[in-house]
């Protein structure tokens, strides 16, 4: 009969030992729920933001069947809106796409360290020699060139770290996404000429991104 009385015992000991590990869990995750909502709203983290100023196209010709050859210099404005954050680029490439299929090389963005409200304009060029590309977008990009209009999306793609005083994050993925419309026609109206077959368009077109 005691030996039914201490196991009973021990059950309930285990029990409120549960009980308080649970209680204790709880108000820690509450404590740090309540801990990144405080920091979260003292420093009021934002996105970097990109603006594509211009694009220069150097070259750009489709020949057949289905092969792209282009050169085309891009003007990149980054900035960082936080007053209490800064931001490691570690790694940026930066390509050329269209209807989501990429038709240049990817260029490489020198890394840099980006202050509070500071900003950088990167200039790189993106190219390619008889890139191949899918037959129906092959046709399609022709048919733009002939309207007069072609949709490109120059994306980045990289790796950020966040700088809070002296504590630096883990590295986290970045992706950039800049629409363009170019007329790779030529025509003055739409861009300048500055120097041989190339023609600088004005574009200041803001960017997507995504961390």
């Amino acid at each position: 009969m005691s030996d039914v009385k201490e196991c009973t015992h021990h059950k309930e000991k285990r029990r409120k030992l549960l009980r308080r590990c649970c209680a204790g869990l709880l108000i820690f995750n509450f404590i740090l729920l309540v801990l990144i909502l405080l920091i979260w709203a003292i420093l009021q983290p934002k996105k970097p933001q990109f603006i594509i100023q211009d694009a220069t196209v150097y070259a750009f010709n489709v020949s057949a069947p289905n092969f792209i050859t282009s050169s085309i210099q891009v003007t990149i404005y980054s900035r960082n809106p936080n007053d209490k954050i800064g931001v490691y680029y570690d790694k940026l490439d930066v390509y050329a796409t269209y209807r989501s299929q990429q038709i240049t090389y990817y260029t490489a963005i020198p890394s840099v360290y980006q202050g509070h409200k500071d900003v950088n304009v990167w200039s790189p060029f993106v190219s390619g020699v008889n890139v191949p590309v899918a037959p129906y977008n092959g046709a399609s990009l022709s048919q733009d060139q002939a309207a007069g209009t072609v949709g490109l999306t120059f994306k980045i793609d990289g790796r950020v770290r966040f700088k809070v005083s002296t504590y630096i994050s883990r590295r986290y993925h970045l992706h950039v996404r800049c629409p363009a419309r170019i007329d790779f026609g030529g025509r003055s109206s739409s861009g300048v000429i500055v120097g041989g077959n190339a023609v600088k368009y004005q574009l200041t077109q803001r960017c997507g991104v995504t961390v």
